[in-house]
């Protein structure tokens, strides 16, 4: 089971995402999107994140550089996994729910609470505005462009939006963190932690790894 721990950088509050992802970069805990889970989808680009912690938030920057980049979707709540995507799914350590946060390359947000990958409770628009997002691209949709990009996003997550008490957070999390693009001309599905069912699926609490806080 993979484990990470999360640091408290605890000035991240104060500054403006954009620059965030500098203290991030050079402060956080690096760990790496690089697991194949399945070989019929065998493209894997280079994604890396950094996470950290303020007594409120959790912040993650995402790092990717692949073939192709698209992102159609605007809209939150919109399936950008479609998109070339990014995504961080987590529960307590107790509970069987858990919740997914998938964001395209421009910010785009689908989030939800969820028993499966087929019940579900979305978040509503006061929700999705409380997450914090900065993409190193522009926040206007476009179709699939060919060649190499690379691009980064830093969002905020609220511990209280996770279901978690700021002042009393538990020792760790339990999470995932993926990258995807479904509908793209290099699909695939990449992981931090292993997941080992045959067929592409991320919605897998019971693969999750250990996030300490």
């Amino acid at each position: 089971m993979k484990k990470l721990k999360v640091p408290y950088l605890v000035t991240l509050d104060v500054l403006d995402l954009s620059s965030a992802g500098y203290l991030l970069e050079s402060k956080a805990q690096r760990e790496y999107i690089d697991v194949i889970n399945w070989e019929e989808y065998p493209y894997k680009p280079i994604v890396a994140f950094d996470i950290a912690r303020t007594d409120t938030n959790l912040y993650i920057r995402y790092f990717v550089k692949g073939n192709s980049l698209k992102a159609v979707h605007s809209a939150d709540g919109s399936p950008v996994y479609t998109d070339s995507c990014v995504e961080f799914f987590m529960k307590t350590e107790e509970d069987h729910n858990y919740m997914n946060f998938e964001f395209n390359c421009i910010g785009t947000c689908d989030a939800a609470r969820r028993q499966s990958r087929d019940i579900k409770r979305s978040l509503n628009s006061d929700e999705y505005a409380s997450i914090r997002r900065y993409s190193t691209l522009e926040h206007k949709p476009f179709a699939e462009k060919k060649g190499v990009y690379s691009w980064e996003l830093v969002v905020a997550i609220p511990f209280q939006l996770m279901g978690l008490d700021p002042d009393n957070l538990p020792e760790k999390i339990m999470g995932n963190f993926y990258k995807c693009a479904d509908d793209t001309e290099f699909p695939h599905f990449v992981s931090w932690s292993p997941i080992n069912v045959p067929t592409p699926d991320f919605h897998r609490p019971e693969f999750f790894g250990e996030i300490y806080l």
